[in-house]
């Protein structure tokens, strides 16, 4: 079975709608090792139509300039690419497939024997669906120190609450943390009550 793995530039105050003007003030060497970690040994990319247009709109490109990051185009170019779209246009990408039904396709690409890791870069309307549907094994968050007030949030009022377990943590100099979850059940249900006898001050008689 393969592993969905979800990996988002996203905001102190978790704003997950990317702005240049402070996402790459906070790109460093650092940054780039763990996307560089996020891309290594992927089967399958699951991308939504915006994230898609926004990669084929640009990597392309810049593999056809051969600048320094050709090499990473064409690992991209060359990667199988499931599209959410109910589109019937040519997406226009070579390896790139339209996948009218985002759930089924990736319960299919989890279910694969064949596959190994399936990860879903930006996307957060994918992101949320999965995590909804169970269907999302792995969140990777590079957190920057910045609160930006406006933009898409990986989770939105009414969506319910989605429970994590840390796998692993970085920081990096520019302040950068780098958090790893699985999705996984809730923890045991607690009130006040059971916590009590752990709060400051409690009695230890």
């Amino acid at each position: 079975m393969a592993t969905i793995v979800s990996t988002l530039f996203i905001s102190l105050d978790g704003v997950a709608e990317v702005d240049p003007a402070w996402h790459f003030p906070y790109f460093d060497e650092h940054m780039g090792a763990a996307v560089g970690e996020d891309y290594e040994d992927v089967d399958v990319l699951l991308l939504g139509r915006v994230t898609y247009d926004s990669f084929a709109g640009a990597w392309p490109g810049r593999e056809a300039a051969g600048g320094e990051d050709a090499g990473f185009a064409t690992t991209l170019g060359d990667t199988r690419k499931v599209v959410a779209t109910r589109g019937t246009q040519d997406l226009g990408w070579r390896n790139a497939e339209a996948a009218p039904d985002l759930l089924t396709a990736a319960a299919a690409l989890q279910a694969d024997p064949v596959l190994g890791k399936v990860l879903v870069p930006g996307s957060i309307s994918v992101v949320r669906q999965l995590i909804a549907a169970g269907l999302l094994d792995e969140l990777r968050l590079l957190v920057h120190p910045v609160l930006v007030g406006g933009g898409d949030r990986l989770l939105q009022c009414g969506d319910a609450a989605a429970h994590l377990r840390l796998l692993g943590s970085e920081t990096y100099p520019t302040g950068v943390v780098r958090l790893r979850y699985a999705v996984g059940a809730a923890p045991v249900a607690q009130s006040y009550d059971d916590v009590a006898d752990k709060v400051p001050g409690a009695s230890t008689d």
